[in-house]
């Protein structure tokens, strides 16, 4: 099944869930980026089910979580400006799986 890049951004106001949301990411083989945001390659199927375990867990009246499918070709028109990754959580070797 083919796989798409993904970026998944998240907003979430309390702490336990944001916690939840981040550990789920890194089950699902995504990459922090930086703080409340993550990045990698999902199946199709995948990158659906991750929305839904998403929305089970926040309040949607208070939280928000974005899930951006890309393909390469978009991605590597991708310009970071200023600061960029967070370097604590990137290495040159991580990006090198997406630049």
């Amino acid at each position: 099944m083919p796989s798409i890049l993904t970026w998944i951004i998240y907003d979430i106001v309390d702490d336990k869930v944001r916690g939840k949301v981040a550990r789920i990411c890194k089950q699902y083989g995504l990459e922090r980026v930086q703080k409340s945001a993550f990045l990698g390659k999902l199946r199709l199927n995948r990158f659906d089910e991750l929305g839904e375990k998403c929305r089970d867990l926040i309040d949607e009246d208070a939280d928000s979580v974005y899930l951006f499918p890309f393909c390469q070709e978009d991605f590597n028109r991708v310009k970071v400006l200023g600061q960029g990754f967070d370097k604590k959580l990137v290495n040159d070797e991580l990006l090198a799986k997406f630049f």
